[in-house]
């Protein structure tokens, strides 16, 4: 598996995460299909800063959330009621031989989609089957090669006030689009240093995904929008059939 990005695993740049990232309203969807799908032990793969898991276990839910960037979790560990995470650094396949069992596996944002070369989501989709307890779940999301939203990615220097009163000047540029791959930078400016950040996103069509997650024992049940990004991203609903 590839290193983490910067802005995951740099502690300089993962303590800012959540202030750059807007109020998550998208986090809302998942805490609705939780609820939908009854679950009540759910495995974050690639949890990050640790937002759904302390939404989800001040519902009573039971949560388990693996990232490899310790700055993330350090982040997510400051959080209240982080104590009733299981919290787990590493890929994936960190949570195999750990004992979980979940009645749902979840992906959100770009997760589905850091994986860029096979072996790594072949990996990232075998220790997922092996959690998922038969009849269980994975959501995921993954962006619309379609829709190239890509094209709207650029941002001019943007001051961002943050809780604590200074200013931060962030900006992105995408730097290639080599389908199914693009890349792009962000930078941050603060306080006079400059923190940056490439990450690399790849595609997958529908038809790829569904022949993808069926060689790992889950069929796709449905397929939604995104409520967030109505029109760019689909988000995949797929059920552990054996």
């Amino acid at each position: 598996m590839r290193p983490p990005d910067a802005h995951f695993a740099d502690p300089r740049q993962a303590v800012l995460y959540d202030d750059l990232d807007g109020s998550r309203e998208d986090l809302d969807a998942y805490l609705a299909l939780v609820d939908e799908l009854g679950a009540r032990t759910v495995a974050d793969v690639g949890c990050g800063t640790g937002s759904l898991p302390v939404l989800l276990v001040a519902r009573g839910i039971e949560v388990v959330g693996v990232d490899p960037a310790r700055a993330s979790l350090d982040v997510a560990r400051s959080k209240p009621g982080a104590e009733r995470v299981r919290w787990v650094e590493g890929d994936a396949t960190a949570l195999v031989g750990l004992g979980v069992t979940a009645d749902l596996a979840v992906m959100t944002g770009n997760v589905a989609q850091v994986f860029v070369d096979d072996a790594d989501w072949d990996a990232t989709l075998t220790a997922v089957a092996a959690v998922v307890r038969d009849g269980g779940w994975l959501v995921l999301e993954t962006r619309r090669t379609a829709a190239r939203a890509w094209e709207g990615w650029d941002v001019e220097p943007t001051p961002v006030d943050l809780p604590d009163g200074r200013t931060a000047l962030v900006s992105r540029q995408v730097t290639e689009v080599a389908l199914p791959l693009v890349t792009f930078t962000g930078r941050v400016e603060l306080e006079g240093e400059v923190l940056s950040s490439t990450s690399t996103l790849r595609f997958r069509e529908r038809d790829e995904l569904g022949r993808d997650l069926a060689r790992h024992g889950f069929a796709v049940a449905e397929v939604r929008q995104a409520p967030d990004r109505p029109g760019l991203e689909h988000v995949v609903l797929a059920r552990r059939v054996g």
